[in-house]
């Protein structure tokens, strides 16, 4: 091969790796989330904000950079939400209270003596009540008892550990102590039925990930996680478990 042959292939290759890291800049780019605009402030105290961009609560004698304990996250977070349910219209701030007393109260009775399940015939492996509900629905494929309690047992230790992630600041990354319980308790005013949707503070269609990303690099100060991050799998299927029996209405706000 000439040495002319060589120069241009050399030519087309650095072209063609231009042109990859141009769109793969360019793709990052487009999906990284926007930040809180910056609050105005003498940089001597840790400023928190809510995930709606606006509101923010200076709390003195605690480093920009500090980290709160439980008790004064706890507290900034039920302020910060006083403040935000204090701007809302009356019945956007009474929906979020409908929907943390119904969450807590649905929490709590998870918690209570479980119902006796039926019996399984004998040499079926099946109650009575599938049994039947085979039959009424002319399944063509079958699963066992045991087909059945190890998904029942995988999905609940998947949102057992979104419940840990939810309720813990250090689990999500957060690095002022606040974590996502404070301000939507038993995953109140989450609303994982209405995604996708369009969000003002990201100003594009958003994921419920989107939703759970932006709080954590903004209110948590935390970084965000990966959509394949066993973190962010539990995430979701904890907030969904928590409107079981919700309608799905994507785009409603």
């Amino acid at each position: 091969m000439k040495k002319k042959d060589w120069l241009k292939i050399s030519v087309l290759g650095v072209c063609l790796i231009a042109a990859m890291t141009f769109f793969r800049v360019a793709h990052a780019q487009q999906q990284a989330l926007p930040k809180h605009p910056p609050v105005k402030s003498d940089g001597k105290n840790l400023i928190v904000q809510l995930c709606d961009g606006q509101t923010n609560i200076e709390v003195p004698g605690v480093d920009p950079n500090g980290r709160l304990t439980a008790e004064q996250a706890q507290a900034v977070s039920h302020q910060l939400m006083s403040m935000w349910m204090a701007k809302a219209d009356k019945a956007t701030a009474d929906a979020w209270m409908k929907e943390a007393n119904v969450a807590t109260e649905s929490n709590a009775s998870q918690d209570a003596p479980k119902e006796k399940k039926p019996v399984a015939r004998q040499g079926t492996g099946r109650t009575d009540k599938a049994v039947s509900e085979k039959k009424e629905s002319k399944q063509l494929v079958d699963f066992s008892a045991r087909d059945y309690s190890i998904w029942d047992k995988e999905l609940a230790k998947e949102i057992d550990y979104g419940n840990q992630i939810f309720h813990s600041d250090q689990l999500i990354g957060s690095t002022n102590g606040i974590a996502c319980a404070m301000c939507h308790p038993n995953g109140a005013n989450t609303h994982p039925e209405t995604y996708p949707k369009f969000q003002l503070q990201l100003k594009r269609v958003a994921l419920l990930r989107d939703m759970i990303n932006w709080c954590i690099e903004n209110p948590a100060r935390g970084t965000r996680l990966a959509a394949d991050d066993p973190k962010m799998r539990a995430l979701e299927a904890y907030i969904m478990a928590q409107r079981k029996g919700t309608a799905m209405q994507p785009g409603k706000h």
